[in-house]
């Protein structure tokens, strides 16, 4: 029995697919399959039961998932006492990122920090900020990036940036009515947002409720799963949208899309780490290069 083959087991058992766990861990579906029937193998056990597609925990399985998280856990408590102990900032960390900061934002921070923590190896999952905070929670990420707001009060939020947000249209799209100065009529547009669970469809609810109005109020049009599958499809004139400037800027400035004037609020990137495990060198390494680079940025 192995570390690898543990975290195999331990990201099927959660996802109940064997595809997602092996592109979370950044594997072959073929090589989490082998892992699971190597270890079932070598113990006589069935962990899984197939069901059509998918897979989900047999009786053993249940019974052995909580020992196979103690177990890492207890492995990444070890390797945190060694990297004290030595002061040497290396390893491997596991970040789960919201899908504008992993796009737009994280890319550079994460070669700057190469460039000064040559020996810590860097993976990165993806997905949206309800997404991000169950991979902190069951310890399948170190550490995530969100811009939503996170439920879970065992996790530990610090701000690392600040992003800001616009409603933009075509550049092609009709003048749209205003109930007052810089407030339009949101009720009246169409409208192109992301899935449930993203921060940006989050700000769209948290305006519409300033509104007095819900968001099944509103004339959604389309319900897209990328920022940029959102932006073509505004560029294209099918409707409006409220997503990151980081997104958007540039083709606004190049005239493609146009931002509506509107007041809403800027919102806070943060990194999210569990209350309840201890950082590694390595953690906080990234932690106080991303806030360096906070504090080195223009505010905006």
């Amino acid at each position: 029995m192995t570390l690898d083959q543990l975290r195999i087991f331990v990201a099927v058992a959660e996802r109940g697919h064997m595809t997602k766990a092996a592109e979370l861990l950044g594997i072959s579906q073929s090589a989490a399959s082998a892992a699971i029937r190597a270890l079932e193998e070598q113990h006589g056990v069935h962990l899984f039961n197939r069901v059509g597609r998918n897979i989900e925990l047999a009786q053993t399985g249940h019974r052995f998932l909580p020992e196979a998280k103690a177990v890492l856990e207890r492995a990444a408590a070890a390797r945190n006492v060694l990297e004290h102990v030595s002061q040497t900032v290396a390893g491997s960390l596991s970040i789960a990122a919201s899908l504008t900061i992993a796009s737009y934002w994280l890319p550079r921070r994460l070669a700057s920090f190469h460039e000064a923590y040559p020996a810590v190896r860097l993976s990165v999952s993806i997905g949206n900020t309800r997404q991000v905070e169950a991979s902190v929670l069951d310890g399948t990420a170190d550490l995530g990036l969100v811009e939503g707001r996170t439920e879970s009060d065992i996790l530990r939020r610090a701000k690392v940036d600040t992003d800001r947000l616009m409603l933009v249209v075509a550049a092609s799209h009709p003048g749209i009515t205003e109930i007052a100065p810089s407030r339009p009529d949101i009720r009246g547009l169409r409208w192109i947002i992301r899935e449930g669970g993203s921060g940006t469809r989050e700000v769209l609810e948290d305006l519409a409720r300033r509104e007095g109005i819900s968001l099944a109020d509103l004339r959604i049009f389309l319900v897209l799963p990328s920022n940029e599958a959102v932006r073509q499809a505004v560029e294209a004139g099918a409707g409006a949208t409220i997503i990151s400037e980081l997104v958007v800027g540039r083709a606004v400035a190049e005239g493609s899309l146009r931002a509506v004037p509107i007041e809403l609020p800027k919102r806070d990137f943060a990194m999210i780490t569990h209350r309840d495990r201890q950082a590694s060198l390595a953690q906080m390494a990234l932690k106080a290069h991303l806030a360096t680079e906070m504090s080195g940025s223009a505010p905006g």
